[in-house]
C-alpha cells in the first residue's frame, strides 16, 4: 500500500509546499487532512494525477487551519464520507452538512472506516485529535496530523490493534524518542520539532517527508 504526501512544509521539485499536512492513502481512496489551503492541495493532487472524484472518504485529524484549510476539496469530489470529531465546531460541521454530496460522520470512539483502515477516535484533552491506522501485511502504520495528544499515547493506543510497523505525520513536540524503538518506518513531517534528533537516533528507520514523496507501507 502507498501513502502519498500531498501537503507538507517541505516539497520536492515540481510540487508546492505549505505549512500543514495532507496524505493520500492510495489503495483506499482516503484523504487524511487537507493542508492549509485548497490551491496548494489541488496543485499537488493534479501533479500526482489523482482524480478528486476518486476520493471516497476524508478524515480530518483536528480543527486547525493547517489541516482543514483545503476542505473545499469536497466541491470537486463525488459522493464522499467525511469523518470529523464530534467536538468540531457547529459552524464547520454545518458547512459540511450543507453539501449534498457529503455524508458527515461524527467520531467519538475508534472504528473501522473502511477495510483495514481505522480511526483512533478522540484522543487528547486540551487539543482533541484523531489519527489514522492503516493495516497491511507489514503490520500497522499510524498516520498523524500533529500528534497533539502525544505521539507516545497515540502509538500506545494503536498497539492494541496489533504490531506497529510505521508512523507517518506530524510529531509536534514529541520528546519521548524511546517510544519509537522497534518501529521499522519513521517519517516525521510537518510540525515535528525534533526531526533531526529523531533521524539521528533512528537513521535506518527514518525517511524524509516532503510533498511529492510516495511511502510504501
Amino acid at each position: 500500500m502507498e501513502l502519498k504526501i500531498l501537503y507538507d512544509n517541505e516539497a520536492l521539485n515540481g510540487f508546492r509546499g505549505g505549512f500543514g499536512f495532507s496524505c493520500w492513502v492510495e489503495d483506499k481512496n482516503t484523504l487524511f487532512d487537507t493542508g492549509g489551503d485548497l490551491a496548494t492541495l489541488m496543485f499537488n493532487i493534479r501533479k500526482f494525477m489523482i482524480n478528486p472524484k476518486d476520493i471516497e472518504r476524508i478524515v480530518l485529524s483536528h480543527e486547525h487551519g493547517d489541516h482543514i484549510g483545503g476542505i473545499q476539496i469536497v466541491d470537486y469530489c463525488g459522493e464522499v464520507d467525511v469523518f470529523v470529531l464530534r467536538s468540531f465546531s457547529k459552524r464547520f460541521k454545518g458547512w459540511l452538512a450543507d453539501h449534498s454530496n457529503v455524508r458527515l460522520h461524527e467520531v467519538d470512539k475508534a472504528e473501522e472506516i473502511c477495510r483495514d483502515v481505522y480511526t483512533t477516535g478522540v484522543l487528547g484533552w486540551s487539543i482533541k485529535e484523531q489519527s489514522l491506522i492503516v493495516k497491511t501485511c507489514n503490520g500497522l502504520t499510524v498516520v498523524t496530523g500533529c500528534a497533539h495528544p502525544g505521539l507516545e499515547n497515540i502509538l500506545n493506543f494503536a498497539s492494541k490493534l496489533g504490531d506497529i510497523y510505521g508512523v507517518v505525520g506530524g510529531f509536534h513536540d514529541f520528546s519521548k524518542l524511546e517510544a519509537l524503538k522497534g518501529i521499522r518506518l519513521i517519517v516525521p513531517c510537518h510540525c515535528t520539532m525534533r526531526k533531526k534528533e529523531v533521524c539521528t537516533l533512528y537513521p535506518e528507520e527514518c525517511r524524509k517527508c516532503s510533498v511529492g514523496c510516495t511511502i510504501q507501507v
